[in-house]
This record gives C-alpha cells, structure tokens and sequence, in this order.
C-alpha cells in the first residue's frame, strides 16, 4: 500500500514538473542578427527571384578598422577587420586581403592597395 502511494507521488511530481518545463518552452524568441544577415530568412522568393541583400559595402569601405591580428610566420596569418576573421584571399567588403603582417593588413580594391595598420590600445593608423 504504502509502496502504491510513491509510485502515485512520484508520478504527479513528475507530471507536474513535465508541465513547467512545457510553459517555459512558450516564450518568443527574438533572433538578433546584430547587424548581418538573419539566416533564417529565404534569399529566393517563391517565383525564384533572389532577394536582393542590404549591403553596407559603402560603410565597410570607408571604416576598415582592424581589431587584432594573429601573425603566423608561415604564412597562416588571420586579421580581425571590422569583427570578421579574414585571412589571404578572403573579403572585406569590396576589399581583397592580399597579406597580413604583425602591425598592418594590405588590402586591395580594384587597383587601390590599401593599408590599415593597428597600433596600441586600438588606435587606428592608415595609409592609401
């Protein structure tokens, strides 16, 4: 009997906690794509036409700000601009990485080379 009556606690316990869990899985969550594209938007409409993207190529052009640099000798170098991790041969927007050293990245945008340098306490220095 006594045997009988834990298995009855033990089973609205259980309910009970099952039913909690199942109300806090009703709250909305808001995705932030903090400034990039949300993932979970299609990039083609139903007549197959591609959505064209807002694009801030304009801003990154003009804003290239390095963060850090991760300077490997051998030539797998990675470079923080703008909170991307690019390396040799990836995109900043319209700007082409063409090679990052300790203290600057070299960049290259149709036939203007670009380079931004990063100096102490995230300041930032540039040559064109």
């Amino acid at each position: 009997m006594l045997r009988n009556r834990k298995y009855k606690i033990l089973v609205a316990v259980l309910l009970i906690l099952t039913f909690k869990a199942l109300s806090f899985a009703d709250t909305d969550f808001i995705y932030d794509a903090k400034g990039k594209r949300n993932p979970f938007i299609p990039l083609v409409t139903n007549e197959g036409r591609l959505i064209k993207l807002d694009r801030e190529d304009e801003k990154i052009s003009s804003d290239l700000v390095v963060d850090g640099i991760i300077y490997d000798k051998q030539g797998l170098s990675y470079a923080i601009i703008n909170a991307q991790v690019v390396g040799v041969g990836d995109y900043v927007g319209e700007y082409r990485v063409l090679k990052v050293e300790p203290d600057k990245v070299v960049l290259l945008k149709q036939d203007q080379i670009r380079e931004v340098f990063i100096t102490e306490e995230g300041t930032q220095s540039e040559k064109k």
